[in-house]
């Protein structure tokens, strides 16, 4: 069996079954605008797409893949998927992060998923590159914008999140950047593990890592933020995913907790409960 095959295609699968799913839900907003679920349905829409072109008959870029040099392959379907689906991840992220306000910062989320285009723009330089030092070069500035979109996430994004004063969209945020974070982490890492940096693993382990994470970071990422805004706040019986999620991130124990440090401040000591 081609396990390359077999991991694209139920990748592709993966891919389709999500997009599905957010397509469906978003008959019912709940409240939530509808270009979220839009956005959300889109990324594994393109993102199958583009893998897809990874199986398909042909040579070379029909193929969706080109050897730059040698016998190294540039799988140019991943990097066309990456180049669009997560600067549009990292707009979701932005819109959870902004959730209450009525104009949200554009230059701020604008700032980040330009970023992220010079990240994924540095990593396919870098793939594409013969000689070791130019390709190390590109790889090392890939990490550096990634790192400021660490940075941006964790800063003025979640600054954003604190200045609207719901703890409960707090630890949400704080939680599903985690997440995030976690899982975007990885593709660094497992690039410069595998056969375009250290080849420390073959093409194979290599396909199934780079379709096992970013089904998470697509998939599962916008399963839990579309969920994790539907439970906010006062929206009616939850749905069973709505409640997962809800009790994954313990998104309602924040709000009691505010009321119940509220009720003991309003005693000082000597006065007459």
């Amino acid at each position: 069996m081609n396990w390359q095959y077999f991991w694209h295609w139920l990748y592709v699968a993966g891919m389709a079954i999500g997009a599905l799913y957010f397509a469906a839900i978003g008959r019912n907003t709940r409240g939530l605008p509808r270009l979220e679920y839009f956005v959300a349905t889109f990324i594994p829409v393109w993102s199958g797409l583009a893998y897809l072109s990874l199986v398909m008959p042909g040579q070379d870029i029909e193929f969706g893949r080109i050897i730059a040099f040698n016998d190294h392959v540039v799988f140019l379907g991943r990097y066309i998927d990456w180049i669009v689906t997560t600067p549009l991840l990292l707009l979701a992220l932005g819109w959870t992060a902004m959730h209450h306000l009525k104009h949200k910062d554009w230059t701020t989320i604008f700032s980040v998923m330009a970023t992220q285009v010079i990240v994924i723009a540095s990593g396919l330089l870098a793939d594409l590159s013969s000689v070791p030092d130019v390709r190390y070069f590109w790889y090392i500035t890939g990490t550096i914008a990634f790192c400021v979109v660490l940075w941006i996430i964790w800063g003025p994004y979640r600054d954003i999140t604190r200045r609207q004063g719901d703890p409960e969209l707090e630890r949400f945020y704080d939680r599903l950047t985690t997440f995030f974070t976690a899982t975007w982490i990885c593709y660094p890492i497992i690039w410069i593990l595998g056969p375009s940096g250290l080849n420390l693993f073959d093409r194979t382990v290599e396909t199934f890592l780079f379709c096992f994470v970013p089904f998470l970071s697509k998939v599962v990422f916008s399963y839990l933020d579309l969920n994790g805004l539907r439970s906010l706040g006062e929206r009616g019986p939850r749905t069973n995913a709505e409640q997962f999620v809800s009790d994954t991130f313990q998104i309602r124990n924040a709000q009691p907790a505010r009321h119940s440090r509220q009720r003991r401040s309003r005693y000082l000591p000597g006065e007459n409960l």
